[in-house]
């Protein structure tokens, strides 16, 4: 299969975009700059000009795909804006066509899940950081009934190579001779291994069924505080961290504070069942205590 891939160059995207050459799939990949051209090109992955904010270089991209897979994301303020120009190109030249069409969502949608463990089928309570994350699940999925196998995919906090907030923690260890955390540190986050998550989009591109909707994570969930505290430990900080009060996390990272600050437990379940995901690799803190050393990548 010829797979587009939004994304290509970045954390989540490059192991997508390895795992799908693995499979035997050709990979074209989404690019901007000649610098992403190369790092593409490495990997083996055909790099194509364009931008999420130019919806008719992602439609040509998409046009000559047998599938696609939208991973990427602006980190800015636009973000909701570019992924909704992104997603309706995709959709306009898959409409009608039964090709599949795999969407990056995340499990921050279902907010805190108040010591419950949430399913794809949970309420969604999103933060604002994340509220058009639904919005553009929603619109993927609603393709379901316009000829596209749409699915989607919620990954927990991605970690593994260095790199996801796990990775962040330890860098700021390194720069400042602590992690830190939000609040009592208490509150649970969901993880995944940023290869397993890989082999899951690879998974849901052959064999998910239209209007899928599949968690990504892997064991138990685990308290921030924990996290930090091996983040800590992997630079080299010998375990110490700093507990900031959510209205310090606010000034220093707006809306992600309230993101992190959320109480979460998913069950991954039905892609184990349904799809046959087998993640591998061990917990979120043996590999933060492993001392992995971070990704390099751009968006």
């Amino acid at each position: 299969m010829n797979v587009f891939l939004t994304g290509a160059t970045g954390y989540i995207g490059s192991a997508i975009g390895a795992a799908l050459k693995r499979a035997g799939h050709l990979v074209t990949g989404l690019s901007r700059t000649a610098a992403a051209d190369g790092k593409l090109r490495a990997g083996g992955v055909t790099p194509v000009r364009g931008d999420l904010m130019d919806p008719a270089s992602i439609e040509r991209a998409a046009r000559l795909a047998d599938g696609v897979i939208h991973a990427a994301i602006t980190n800015d303020a636009h973000a909701g804006d570019a992924d909704a120009n992104a997603v309706d190109a995709v959709l306009r030249v898959l409409s009608g066509t039964d090709k599949p069409f795999v969407y990056t969502g995340g499990v921050w949608v279902y907010g805190d899940t108040g010591g419950r463990v949430a399913n794809e089928f949970s309420p969604l309570n999103p933060p604002q950081i994340v509220a058009w994350r639904v919005t553009g699940a929603r619109r993927v999925l609603d393709a379901a009934g316009e000829g596209v196998r749409a699915v989607v995919i919620h990954p927990a906090i991605v970690y593994g190579k260095g790199g996801g907030l796990p990775g962040m923690l330890a860098q700021a260890a390194r720069e400042k001779g602590s992690a830190w955390y939000v609040g009592d540190g208490r509150n649970r986050w969901p993880a995944v291994h940023v290869d397993d998550l890989a082999e899951l989009y690879v998974l849901a591109l052959d064999r998910a069924a239209a209007d899928s909707i599949f968690i990504g994570a892997n064991g138990e969930a685990v308290p921030f505080r924990d996290i930090a505290r091996a983040a800590s430990e992997q630079a080299g900080a010998g375990g110490k961290t700093v507990a900031w009060s959510l209205e310090e996390a606010r000034e220093m990272l707006g809306l992600m504070a309230d993101a992190l600050a959320m109480d979460q437990q998913v069950s991954s379940e039905r892609a184990q069942r349904v799809l046959g995901w087998k993640p591998k690799a061990g917990g979120i803190l043996e590999d933060l205590r492993a001392g992995t050393q971070p990704v390099r990548s751009h968006a």
